[in-house]
């Protein structure tokens, strides 16, 4: 019998909880036998951390989860998920806004990839405010520090000594 693969793309930068909670409960569904975790590598996007970072990242957070692999891809996330052999994309929706998006990318990639399924997961309340973008924005503007609970709220610990050692925090420049 073949395996049941699915796919979970984004660009994970930075990863948040939010992000990793959507990886332990496909996880724990035990519907598929192997979830990729997927980079989309998009030329026109300014990423704020390395592809090498990023997959740094994610390596340390799904080191529980033996069912779980990371690759990185460019282009089509349906053309990858049909090569590949998945019959599923999870897509994770926060609000009823990522909905009008995602369920017409699904179509689209329903178009390229018949074969291939869109799983959407509803976010889990503690974390549907949480977008790499926000957490990238707070980063920006000085309000993280390491040992502040609010931002191991937000992302795992390795994401927040990346985000810390990149971008400091307020209390660091006032003690200088």
């Amino acid at each position: 019998m073949p395996k049941k693969i699915a796919v979970y793309p984004g660009s994970f930068d930075p990863l948040t909880n939010g992000h990793v909670d959507l990886i332990d409960r496909v996880s724990a569904l035990s519907v598929f036998d192997e979830l990729t975790v997927l980079i989309g590598i998009n030329p026109t996007k300014n990423t704020r951390f390395t592809l090498e970072e990023r997959i740094e990242m994610l390596e340390s957070v799904i080191q529980p989860y033996p069912g779980v692999t990371i690759d990185q891809y460019s282009g089509l996330t349906a053309q990858y998920a049909q090569e590949r052999g998945a019959s599923a994309i999870v897509r994770g929706l926060r609000a009823f806004s990522d909905f009008e998006n995602e369920f017409q990318m699904s179509l689209m990639n329903r178009q390229i990839a018949p074969q291939v399924d869109t799983l959407f997961m509803m976010a889990n309340t503690k974390y549907a405010h949480l977008s790499s973008t926000l957490v990238m924005q707070v980063a920006q503007m000085g309000g993280l520090q390491m040992n502040n609970k609010k931002l191991l709220e937000m992302v795992p610990s390795v994401v927040a000594e990346m985000l810390v050692k990149t971008y400091g925090s307020p209390r660091d420049e006032l003690n200088k």
